[in-house]
């Protein structure tokens, strides 16, 4: 599946998307198989109650289930201006 990162997370990260192979059944299992990665990783994810998660361009919550999705976007909370 095509994992996007953006704003800090990308920055902690250092990519903005990537093509990532995982048994993980939600989104919560994604992360935890991501942050056992690398520290960047670990970095970028320390605190989820600041990220928000969509799933095939929806808005979702990380225990959402990912069979049959085709990408994950992470993402801090949307300000207006």
């Amino acid at each position: 599946m095509n994992v996007m990162y953006f704003a800090w997370v990308r920055e902690r990260i250092g990519v903005p998307q990537e093509q990532i192979d995982t048994q993980a059944a939600t989104v919560a299992e994604l992360v935890q198989d991501l942050t056992a990665r690398e520290e960047r990783y670990a970095a970028a994810f320390a605190d989820v109650s600041a990220l928000r998660v969509a799933l095939d361009q929806e808005l979702s919550e990380f225990d959402a289930p990912l069979a049959g999705v085709r990408e994950v976007a992470f993402f801090p909370p949307m300000t207006g201006g």
